[in-house]
Parts: C-alpha cells; sequence; structure tokens
C-alpha cells in the first residue's frame, strides 16, 4: 500500500478542506441508495448509486485516502465550473477506461470541456473526454496543475497545496498524516491558528513559541480562517 492509498480522513476531515459537505463526502465515497415510486404510484424502484470517486484500499471504511482527496476536489471543481455529476462520472469512467492505474491521470477544463492528459503526452496534449477521442491543443488554465505535485515516476498526486503554491500551506499524506502544515516546516496549520486565538491574536507570540517567521503564521491563520468560512 502506498501512503497516498492509506485511508486517513474522514468525510468531516475531506469535506473541511475540500469545500464538501460531509454527508456528499461520504455519499461520493461509498455511492448511496435511494426509491421512487413510478408516475402510476403503484411500483416503488430502488436505485444504487457507485462511489463517484473510485479507492483502491479506502473504499469500504467510509475514510477517504489522500488521492481520494484530490479527487474529490476535481469533481467540485468542476460541479463549480457547471458539470452536471453525471458528466462527470462518465468523463472519470472514461479515462480509467483509456488507462487504467490508480491518478495515474490529470484533468483540466475550459469551463466547456473536460480534458485528460495523459502521461507521456506532454502537458498541452490533451484528449477532450466524451468527444469520442479528440485530441487538442488548448490553452486551458490550468489551475489545478499548479495546485498538485505529480511523482514522476508513479503519477500519483503527492502534494497539494490548497491555497496556491505562494501560500505557504501544504497536504502531504508523508507529513503530520496528511494534515494541512506550513511548507518545509513541518507544523499544523490548525496548531498555530489554536495558539494564535489562545494568545488573542499576537503574532508575535505565536512566532516565538513555535519558532516560525510571522509571515508563516500568518498564512496558517488566513488558511485556517478560509477555510471556516
Amino acid at each position: 500500500m502506498y501512503v497516498w492509498d492509506i485511508p486517513r480522513y474522514t468525510p468531516a476531515e475531506a469535506g473541511r478542506l475540500t469545500g464538501l459537505r460531509p454527508e456528499r463526502v461520504r455519499r461520493w465515497l461509498r455511492g448511496y441508495s435511494y426509491s421512487y415510486v413510478s408516475p402510476m404510484g403503484k411500483d416503488t424502484t430502488l436505485v444504487h448509486q457507485r462511489p463517484v470517486i473510485k479507492q483502491r484500499d479506502a473504499e469500504d471504511t467510509g475514510y477517504a485516502s489522500f488521492l481520494g482527496l484530490v479527487d474529490l476536489l476535481f469533481v467540485r471543481q468542476f460541479l463549480d465550473r457547471g458539470f452536471s455529476l453525471q458528466r462527470i462520472r462518465k468523463a472519470l469512467a472514461e479515462a480509467e477506461s483509456i488507462i487504467g492505474g490508480h491518478h495515474q491521470r490529470v484533468y483540466f477544463t475550459d469551463g466547456r470541456e473536460i480534458y485528460l492528459r495523459v502521461k507521456g503526452h506532454g502537458t498541452e496534449n490533451l484528449l477532450q473526454l466524451l468527444s469520442g477521442g479528440q485530441w487538442v491543443i488548448s490553452d486551458v488554465i490550468l489551475d489545478m496543475a499548479r495546485q498538485v505535485d505529480f511523482d514522476q515516476e508513479t503519477g500519483f498526486a503527492e502534494k497539494w497545496f490548497p491555497a496556491g503554491r505562494q501560500a505557504g500551506v501544504v497536504v502531504d499524506p508523508r507529513i503530520c498524516f496528511g494534515a494541512p502544515t506550513i511548507v518545509g516546516r513541518g507544523v499544523r496549520t490548525s496548531n498555530v491558528y489554536d495558539l494564535f486565538v489562545a494568545e488573542r491574536e499576537d503574532t508575535q507570540v505565536v512566532s516565538k513559541w513555535m519558532n516560525l517567521r510571522e509571515q508563516e503564521v500568518e498564512s496558517a491563520v488566513k488558511f485556517e480562517r478560509a477555510l471556516a468560512a
């Protein structure tokens, strides 16, 4: 089992980091069922929906692995850009049928279509999903490429900079059990924020207590406040 596959984020934790409700995270990770009555009001049909996020070792636990967390983020990004969940499901299934594996893929969107970068084709050669296999050269805004680091050998997502690389906060499954930390410090942003509140929001005191630069304290506080907003 890779460190990226270890179940570590509860639905509440995953929802906090990705901006999703815990119940939605739970449904996307484990699948769900619902029933409806026919228009004539006689027959009840039970429908089973498979998980939106495909995980290997974590799917039976209800917890998200780090790779599952990144997939949740991708799906939320697509929903925010107006794609239906049904269309996203189809795109993910097509990507899986094309290259298989787990997370050896990167998705992008220009707001209208969903694209897949297949490993070995370069960052500007994108396959348009749900198009019959059309390859395109596109000036797609690569938002997620600026947030996620991918291992060169495995293609797995290995680090996520949830507020952008310049914000100084990283989610790395190898550090502090995957909690958000200050880049290069290994200090949880939540711990910095808790001390900041306890010390009546005195950045200098927190900086001295935790041996951090004031800018790092401010970055952690800003990040935690954004999560709570």
